[in-house]
C-alpha cells in the first residue's frame, strides 16, 4: 500500500565543520520520501515556487516516488533554510528562514492519492497538518512530526492533531517541552495520554525510544557512524525508514515497530554521512540490510 507524505520541499544552505553546501535540495518531505522509497511506494504532496532550481523527477529518478501531488505556485517562492552545525553537531543553529509557500494554504491532495493507507504529516503547522489529513478518505495508520515552535505557539492545534493520529515522532527536547516532564519515561506516558497510541522519541547520539499505550517500551542505540558531515534531514530520514518499513510490512504490532525503529536508525546513519541527499542517493537496500545486521550484533547481549 502506498505511503503518502506531506511536508516541506526546501532550498537549504548548510555549514558544518566539513564545509558548506549552498542552495542544495532539502525539506522534510524530500528526505522522508528518499528514505521511505527503499521500502514502499511513496506519494509526495508538497509545494514549490517557480524559483525552485531542482527537477524533482531527476532527484527521485529510479525511486518509486509519485510526484503527482507536487504543486507549483507561479506567484509564490520556495521554502528556504540556512543553518549551521558546530562542535558535536548535535543541534542546528538556524541563521535564516523564509517560510514562503509554507506560510500559505496547504496543497490539495490529488484524488488518486486520497485512498492512501499510511500517512506521514511531516513538520508543519498543526492546523495545516489537520487540513491535509482531512483530505484522506480512510487512513489506516497516521504518523506526524512536530517541533518546539509549534509546541510553544500552536499548542491548542497540536493537541487537536494528537487526537487524530496513531503515532507521534519528536526529539527528546520537544518531548519534555510538550509533556512538561523532565523524566523521559514519565514524559512519554504523558504524551501518550494526549491521544497517540505510539510514540517515538529521537535522542540523537544516544538513539531512540519507542513506547506504546500498552506500556511497552523499546530503547535502541544509534548506529556508531564513522563519518558525520551533515545531520540535516536525519530525523526525517529516520521517519522515512520507520514508516517505510511499516508500510512494507502492513503491520503495526510491537515487534514490527521495533524493527521499524532499527531501519529508521540505519537509514538516518547514511543521511548524516554526506551533505543533502548524497548519503542516501549513493546506497542500495543491500547496504541498509548490511548495516542493520551490524546494528543487531552491536545491540544484542
Amino acid at each position: 500500500m502506498p505511503l503518502l507524505v506531506t511536508g516541506s520541499i526546501g532550498i537549504d544552505t548548510v555549514t558544518t565543520p566539513f564545509g558548506m553546501s549552498e542552495n542544495c535540495i532539502g525539506g522534510s518531505a524530500v528526505y522522508f520520501s528518499m528514505a521511505a522509497s527503499f521500502f514502499a511506494p511513496v506519494r509526495l504532496v508538497g509545494v514549490v515556487g517557480p524559483d525552485c532550481p531542482f527537477n524533482l523527477s531527476e532527484v527521485f529518478s529510479g525511486r518509486d516516488v509519485d510526484l503527482r501531488g507536487l504543486e507549483r505556485r507561479s506567484t509564490s517562492k520556495t521554502f528556504r533554510w540556512k543553518g549551521s552545525y558546530h562542535d558535536t553537531m548535535e543541534e542546528a543553529i538556524t541563521e535564516a528562514v523564509q517560510l514562503n509557500v509554507l506560510a500559505e494554504a496547504p496543497p490539495m491532495v490529488p484524488e488518486e492519492f486520497k485512498d492512501s493507507g499510511h500517512i506521514f504529516l511531516a513538520n508543519t503547522e498543526p492546523r495545516l497538518q489537520l487540513q491535509l489529513l482531512e483530505q484522506i478518505s480512510n487512513p489506516s495508520f497516521v504518523a506526524a512530526d512536530t517541533m518546539n515552535f509549534y509546541i510553544e505557539g500552536r499548542l491548542d492545534n497540536l493537541k487537536k492533531l494528537l487526537q487524530r493520529i496513531d503515532c507521534l515522532v519528536l526529539n527528546e527536547t520537544e518531548a519534555r517541552m510538550l509533556s512538561g516532564e523532565r523524566n523521559i519515561r514519565i514524559s512519554a506516558g504523558a504524551i501518550l495520554g494526549m491521544g497517540p497510541k505510539i510514540l517515538v522519541i529521537k535522542r540523537g547520539r544516544t538513539g531512540s525510544l519507542l513506547c506504546n499505550s500498552d506500556g511497552r517500551m523499546f530503547l535502541l542505540s544509534a548506529y556508531p557512524a564513522n563519518v558525520i558531515k551533515d545531520p540535516t534531514g536525519a530525523g526525517d530520514s529516520f521517519a522515512g525508514g520507520f514508516l517505510g518499513y511499516i508500510a512494507q510490512e502492513q503491520k503495526t504490532d510491537f515487534e514490527t515497530l521495533k524493527t521499524a525503529v532499527a531501519y529508521g536508525t540505519v537509514v538516518a546513519s547514511f543521511t548524516i554521512s554526506d551533505f543533502s541527499l548524497s548519503g542516501l542517493q549513493s546506497i542500495t537496500r543491500d547496504d541498509i540490510e548490511q548495516r542493520l545486521g551490524e546494528l543487531r550484533q552491536l545491540t544484542a547481549f
